[in-house]
């Protein structure tokens, strides 16, 4: 492939599309030095902050999802299209992409039907079981689409579709030799059980109010919890901060505090239900029922059916969370057993294989 590369990546929204295109482009760039990149997302989102913290320049577009119940937002939706595909169209203009990835999100699809209809190739990648609206349009034209489950298959284009897993960080391949340096990092005991409660960066209301409920249970059991917060409750939840709770806003090393963790209990994001295949650590998914189509309990039963990890939907917290959560922290054979299902879930190689699959598509196209 020649010097000089130029690409360009689109997705965002939130989390799960933003950091699979980093991952993505940073695999590239490992592999071509001299590559340039340009990230598109979303006017007012968190790629805006994101991509730039990552070492990457992002253009925004005016654009945002359709409001599924009915709301005077959704009349200003044609004008927003009609925008972002003005500036879409000048974006790859001027930048002049050798291919164009896009990794779910509002502001891939203006992008990303651009250059389709311009004959770039163009390549997007699905982290859900259940693929969302932007990539499931995109999927018609896209050149090829990398996923992460096979039952995609059946709503892509199977003759295009190649099972590749979610790009993750590399840092997670190793969280087994790092126990020691995770329990030092967050001041724990060794001797007692550690649970990791993840709720996302911006936070979960739902797991909050459940931890918080159960506190005097988990400082009864004697154990241990690296609680993620999140940026809109942690002014709430700070306070529980003691000797045995770690209570964060944010946590930066997540390679140690999987490391540290016993068992893990967390939402279902497609990045998250990944990054916990490679770390190979018990799990109970609580998934968010407030996703497009549900996909969360997908991605998380896509998990339970191979007999890998526990789920419990919101609806039911009350009346299962203790008597199951607290059953599996004493199960040792089901621990034992969920982590080494879950580890056969596992697709380490995601990204590698993803940037293989974007070469060929430059390739055949210089051809």
């Amino acid at each position: 492939m020649k010097k000089g590369l130029r690409v360009i990546l689109s997705g965002g929204g939130t989390g799960g599309h933003i950091y699979p295109a980093i991952a993505i482009a940073d695999e590239i760039k490992r592999r071509y030095p001299d590559a340039e990149f340009l990230f598109v997302g979303a006017k007012d989102r968190m790629e805006m902050e994101k991509v730039p913290q990552a070492g990457y320049e992002i253009e925004g577009l005016w654009i945002s999802g359709v409001d599924r119940s009915f709301s005077l937002k959704n009349f200003i939706f044609p004008f927003k299209l009609m925008s972002s595909l003005s500036k879409s169209r000048k974006i790859i203009k001027k930048f002049k992409p050798d291919v164009v990835i896009g990794t779910g999100g509002f502001a891939s699809g203006p992008l990303l039907r651009v250059a389709i209809s311009k004959g770039i190739p163009t390549l997007i990648q699905e982290q859900n079981s259940l693929p969302g609206i932007t990539n499931r349009i995109l999927a018609k034209y896209a050149d090829k689409i990398c996923a992460a489950y096979e039952k995609v298959k059946n709503v892509f284009p199977s003759e295009r579709t190649i099972i590749t897993g979610n790009p993750v960080r590399q840092d997670l391949l190793k969280v087994d030799e790092l126990r020691d340096e995770g329990i030092k990092h967050f001041n724990l005991s060794r001797e007692k059980k550690t649970v990791l409660v993840l709720g996302g960066s911006l936070g979960a209301r739902r797991l909050n109010k459940l931890i918080e409920t159960y506190l005097k249970k988990f400082k009864e059991e004697d154990i241990q919890l690296i609680w993620q917060i999140g940026k809109l409750y942690y002014a709430d939840y700070k306070k529980y901060e003691s000797e045995q709770i770690r209570a964060k806003e944010f946590i930066n090393r997540m390679d140690l505090a999987y490391a540290a963790a016993d068992v893990i209990i967390s939402r279902a994001g497609a990045g998250s239900v990944s990054e916990l295949c490679i770390v190979g650590k018990p799990v109970l998914f609580i998934p968010s029922p407030n996703v497009a189509e549900n996909h969360q309990a997908k991605n998380a039963m896509a998990v339970t059916e191979h007999d890998a990890a526990l789920m419990i939907t919101e609806d039911e917290l009350t009346e299962r969370f203790e008597p199951c959560f607290f059953s599996l922290l004493t199960d040792e054979k089901r621990l034992a057993r969920f982590s080494a299902n879950i580890k056969k879930l596992a697709l380490p190689n995601a990204t590698s294989d993803i940037v293989d699959e974007v070469e060929k598509l430059i390739e055949k196209n210089k051809k």
